[in-house]
């Protein structure tokens, strides 16, 4: 029996439909181009089916059960194959899944993004899920996947790719422009800010694929440990200046804090540290802060929180008594003129080095601080 006798003979109707196992894949080609008129084609309440003919949408069905003849869906006359005897039609059927899909997990690197309050360049990172849908089947197998292919996996990956360059553009841009600390970003204060402007930059990406996100979910933006213990040292630091107040309060705070730097970030060879004149300032209230600073943080802090003026930066030395300067060791205060050797320290000959101010002893021919000779 040949083949036109077969088709003549009458051809077995076909159930058309989207198997189980597919259910959730945003797109599900049909397998088998050639459909016998007659045939079911079932199309679930949440999806539509695409028929394609030479690379063109023919035609859409919506929801609901269809048979697959030409007194009832004119449109497959066009699609009928003349050499089988009008009993089948080829076309590609596309099966797109319109609900919304949720739970699609995305992450990576933002990048380094200069925390506006310290002014530090802190590495920054972002992870969470969104939902989408599709909004425009046709569109969506035509631009994104092609008739060659139509594996979700594609949609998806493409889709996560899309989601973090738009967050990782617009997270960084909203931080600057508006001057959020990065401890109330990760702390999720903006989250609802971030999420808003995300979606609305999304738009413009997706939307020409028929595609639309929908929201974001268990969105978190995060930095590196050690840089956020970094930042809320400073950002203690910055409190206490504001409760110091002016510029001699700081003068005292910057010293203290330059001196323990040096006397920390200098171990190989450096001294002691010194305290300022209240107490504030320690042994050990740089330890583990990592960043590399010693002197640095207190010339990272160099403004009234009050009235904005700009200081020149500490450096190490002596710590005045009288007016809080931040000198250099000798006999004097070279700001006040204070006298900076306690009575107690004083030689009983009153005999000091010229150079430096160091007190020397009686029978000493160089001094044992700078080495200058006696004069």
């Amino acid at each position: 029996m040949g083949l036109m006798d077969f088709f003549k003979r009458g051809v077995g109707e076909m159930m058309v439909a989207r198997p189980d196992g597919a259910k959730s894949q945003v797109v599900w080609k049909h397998p088998d181009s050639t459909i016998p008129l007659k045939s079911q084609l079932t199309v679930e309440a949440d999806e539509v089916a695409i028929f394609f003919r030479d690379g063109k949408a023919v035609a859409t069905l919506q929801p609901g059960r269809h048979t697959l003849d030409t007194s009832n869906l004119p449109f497959l006359s066009n699609l009928v194959d003349s050499y089988t005897g009008g009993n089948l039609f080829i076309a590609e059927v596309f099966f797109v899944n319109k609900r919304e899909h949720t739970g699609v997990k995305f992450g990576g690197r933002i990048g380094h993004v200069e925390d506006p309050k310290s002014g530090i360049p802190v590495e920054t990172m972002v992870h969470g899920e969104f939902s989408f849908r599709v909004t425009d089947a046709e569109r969506l197998v035509v631009g994104l996947l092609g008739l060659g292919r139509a594996e979700s996996h594609t949609v998806r990956s493409w889709m996560r790719e899309q989601v973090l360059k738009i967050i990782r553009d617009r997270i960084a841009e909203l931080i600057v422009k508006n001057k959020w600390p990065l401890l109330d970003v990760t702390s999720g204060a903006y989250t609802e800010e971030v999420e808003v402007d995300v979606l609305k930059g999304l738009v413009s990406h997706v939307s020409e694929y028929g595609i639309e996100i929908v929201r974001l979910g268990n969105f978190v933006t995060a930095i590196d440990e050690d840089d956020s213990e970094n930042l809320k040292r400073l950002y203690t630091d910055a409190a206490y200046l504001r409760t110091v107040g002016g510029v001699d309060g700081y003068k005292q705070f910057a010293a203290g804090k330059a001196m323990m730097g040096a006397g920390e970030g200098m171990a190989a060879g450096g001294g002691g540290g010194a305290a300022g004149g209240d107490g504030t300032a320690g042994a050990g209230m740089m330890g583990g802060a990592g960043l590399g600073m010693g002197m640095g943080l207190a010339q990272m802090l160099v403004r009234d929180f009050r009235g904005g003026e700009s200081l020149a930066p500490a450096t190490p030395g002596v710590v005045c008594p009288s007016c809080m300067a931040n000198v250099a060791p000798g006999r004097f205060c070279g700001q006040c003129g204070h006298d900076l050797k306690p009575k107690a320290e004083q030689p009983k000959d009153g005999s000091f080095c010229t150079a430096c101010g160091t007190p020397m002893a009686a029978d000493a021919v160089f001094c044992g601080q700078c080495g200058e000779k006696r004069s």
